[in-house]
């Protein structure tokens, strides 16, 4: 029998040698190749036509102009017919719950594992839809455990970042137990997300921060779903508004702001907040104050058209809710324009779960509709979105070193609006869910 010898160092050079082939096969078959016909980036003003978007493990490393060749353990994605823009993200949306006739009783009937369960689905349908991030603004708690399941990927969903349970004011709107009997009512406090008064605002927002939420949110005035006869009137004081927004910023919360009516609109802009949430009967001071402090506006269009709607089906909703919806709902569009015609920052928003989650994208043509270019849209589903979330430095644009969240559609958006409905496309965090 022959044996042949091997020196040390020689069995050395051959393992580096071997190691090196590995890591290289590995690190060429992490990159993709996305062959993008036209790119609108939610930078420029115009689109790029013919580009390659060059995606390792989820980040975007290179983003280069025509339609570059990958190496041979490279993958490749031929978007070559399609327009393709960073992920949609919506700015408020109830990831719990979608919206039926007389689901009232839904508060009394279905149990937490019912919530998990249905979110499920509306996580995904929003996903598929082209929305790789969402904003969720006030549940159960569900909210939280369905963030930290799509962070984990044991579910498919948008990247959620959500507010856990709305601060409200004792029977404003999101006091649980609105519409309760009064020997249920009880009187919830900080730990349930209801205040009165400055020390409890501190205790609410120290709560929310303890149930892991990613912002806060508050309902500074009345509103229209909630079972309260006023969805308009102003809930909080200036004082309590101001209080959140101290003790939020102490926990680096951003604070939104649930206003329907012009004093409460004015009160939560006064006092600090990041965003205003619908808007609706804003006044002109109160759009001068938004200009002046650099308030967002998330105007959820989509969410005053469909309750208006759904208030025209005889008991789809209560009698108390009912004229609330019918007022409300049609002046939100018009609050919408005037507000983007006199320079207020704008954020895309729609309120999904108020209608069915999936036909977030009705937004865009509601808004275009209003007098914001189609493109001046995008901008505020990407990189304005991304800049009000706070997360500027890795969502909302088409550039190196953000994550790979991109979204393809099958046409022109800037020409056509429905368009925007016909996703072909998404990829989330550089993993492809649809195609």
């Amino acid at each position: 029998m022959q044996y042949f010898s091997i020196s040390t160092g020689s069995m050395k050079k051959i393992l580096l040698a071997a190691f090196g082939l590995i890591f290289l096969s590995v690190s060429h078959a992490q990159k993709t190749y996305i062959w993008c016909g036209t790119l609108i980036d939610g930078i420029s003003n115009e689109p790029k036509k013919n580009m390659t978007i060059i995606v390792e493990k989820n980040k975007i490393v290179a983003v280069q102009n025509g339609f570059t060749a990958p190496e041979t353990t490279d993958k490749t994605i031929d978007l070559k017919t399609k327009t393709v823009t960073p992920g949609w993200i919506d700015m408020h949306v109830h990831v719990e719950s979608e919206t039926k006739k007389g689901n009232l009783a839904d508060r009394f009937t279905t149990n937490p594992s019912d919530i998990a369960f249905e979110s499920l689905k509306y996580a995904k349908v929003t996903l598929m839809a082209g929305f790789t991030t969402v904003r969720d603004l006030g549940g159960s708690g569900v909210n939280v455990s369905l963030r930290n399941a799509v962070n984990k990927g044991l579910v498919i969903g948008p990247r959620i970042y959500t507010a856990g349970k709305s601060i409200a004011t004792t029977g404003g709107h999101a006091d649980p137990t609105n519409g309760y009997r009064k020997d249920l009512m009880g009187d919830p406090g900080p730990k349930e997300g209801v205040i009165n008064g400055v020390e409890d605002a501190y205790h609410a927002v120290r709560e929310r921060y303890k149930e892991s939420s990613d912002l806060i949110k508050i309902t500074a005035t009345g509103g229209v779903l909630s079972q309260a006869k006023d969805g308009a009137n102003a809930q909080f004081t200036e004082e309590e508004v101001k209080a959140i927004v101290s003790a939020a910023k102490d926990y680096g919360f951003k604070v939104a702001a649930h206003a329907h009516g012009a004093e409460g609109i004015k009160r939560a802009i006064r006092g600090g907040v990041n965003s205003i949430e619908h808007g609706t009967f804003m006044d002109d001071e109160g759009i001068q104050l938004m200009k002046q402090y650099g308030t967002y506006l998330v105007p959820t269009i989509t969410a005053g058209k469909a309750t208006a709607d759904s208030a025209k089906i005889p008991g789809y909703y209560t009698d108390i809710v009912t004229p609330k919806a019918l007022a409300t709902g049609p002046q939100i569009q018009a609050t919408f324009a005037k507000a983007y015609k006199a320079g207020v920052k704008i954020a895309f928003g729609t309120d999904a779960g108020v209608y069915q989650h999936g036909k977030n994208w009705l937004e865009f043509g509601y808004m275009i509709e209003a007098g914001m270019p189609a493109m001046e849209t995008i901008k505020a589903a990407t990189i304005s979105a991304a800049e009000l979330l706070g997360e500027k430095d890795k969502l909302g644009s088409i550039e190196i070193g953000k994550l790979a969240d991109i979204v393809a559609v099958d046409g022109d958006p800037l020409k056509d609006s429905q368009v925007f409905s016909k996703v072909v496309f998404v990829m989330k965090d550089g993993i492809v869910y649809k195609q």
